[in-house]
């Protein structure tokens, strides 16, 4: 009897995991090792589970198709799926940045939580559809910084004329300020900086701003990047090959991008302290934005989200979605979580 059980297992366990090699375009250099890295440890995690039977090896940016072209590539078919930033695309519809981020929404906790328990996953699916693809969470940067500048910002009136690197849906909302928004790829902001062709960029946070040493040409290092609380990076999927897969490899699918998604912040969390640490002592200028800029970006993202919504539904509802999500859970966070994180900061170097 065990001799049979194990017979007719074979074919079973042969037949939801069958040879499968698929390739997976990166929207970042292999440089940017959290970033990138998500992707192979997503990939990796995928072989193990079966037996080395689903192969998808993955592809910087540039090696397959530009990495703002990725999403482009999955959803005509070119490659089979594509590791990058939803807000990348907002050109085609302001929809796609609540896949990543929007200007004073929901931290990395709360994005997690709007995706998997408050309909976000669903909604942004749904509209994923139109562009054939399915898009999983596989990573998330946490709250970023505000990026660097060679004058300080004291004023909302110093970003007008300010040629400002800054990616997504933000960029419209600083446009309101007389900024102007120019969109970089990461590997030519020191450059851009260098040369005054920009006056000021920002990127993720002291983990990676390191590698791109941004120190060295703007020494204002403002905080905190309120148009990206946490910044989701996801899989996507060409919708077809997606709904080829067994149900066994769409199960392995979700968990290896879930193992990314934590592998990523960890990252994150763990490498942005020391890294910090070091681009002071290197001589940035760490600064906040004054209460007063904040006040005028909120504001302005604020008239923005309503004139968008007027014209676009889809936007309406996820920004609907967001909006009602987040204020609930700020009714949690200030009772437990912010209270204790906040007495905690205070007496962090008593022992």
């Amino acid at each position: 009897m065990g001799l049979a059980a194990s017979t007719l297992a074979k074919p079973a366990i042969a037949q939801s995991t069958p040879p499968l090699k698929w390739r997976c375009a990166s929207s970042f250099p292999k440089s940017l090792d959290a970033l990138f890295g998500a992707a192979e440890i997503f990939a990796k995690a995928v072989a193990e589970a079966t037996d080395n039977n689903f192969q998808i090896q993955v592809f910087a940016s540039g090696e397959l198709v530009p990495g703002l072209q990725a999403l482009d590539a999955v959803g005509n078919g070119t490659v089979e799926m594509c590791h990058s930033a939803s807000y990348y695309y907002v050109g085609k519809d302001p929809t796609f940045a609540f896949g990543t981020a929007v200007p004073f929404g929901l931290n990395a906790r709360m994005q997690n939580a709007w995706m998997l328990f408050g309909g976000g996953a669903e909604l942004m699916n749904a509209f994923y559809k139109r562009y054939n693809i399915y898009g999983i969470p596989c990573g998330n940067t946490g709250c970023q910084m505000g990026g660097w500048f060679r004058e300080e910002i004291k004023d909302p009136a110093d970003f007008n004329g300010l040629k400002f690197r800054i990616g997504g849906y933000a960029g419209r909302v600083l446009q309101k300020l007389g900024c102007v928004p120019q969109q970089i790829a990461g590997g030519d902001i020191y450059a851009a900086l260098e040369r005054g062709a920009i006056d000021a960029a920002e990127w993720v946070g002291p983990y990676d701003d390191e590698k791109l040493s941004l120190q060295r040409v703007a020494q204002f290092y403002h905080y905190p990047g309120w148009w990206e609380g946490g910044a989701v990076l996801h899989n996507f999927i060409n919708l077809a090959k997606w709904n080829a897969l067994t149900p066994t490899y769409q199960s392995i699918v979700r968990s290896a991008s879930e193992t990314a998604n934590t592998w990523m912040l960890a990252k994150y969390d763990a490498g942005n302290p020391a890294a910090l640490k070091r681009l002071v002592a290197a001589g940035a200028k760490l600064t906040p934005f004054p209460p007063g800029v904040m006040d005028a970006c909120l504001k302005v993202a604020l008239e923005l989200y309503r004139e968008v919504a007027a014209g676009n539904a889809d936007f309406k509802k996820a920004w609907d979605s967001t909006l009602a999500f987040r204020n609930d859970q700020y009714l949690w966070w200030q009772v437990a979580e912010y209270t204790n994180d906040t007495f905690l900061i205070r007496n962090r170097t008593r022992s």
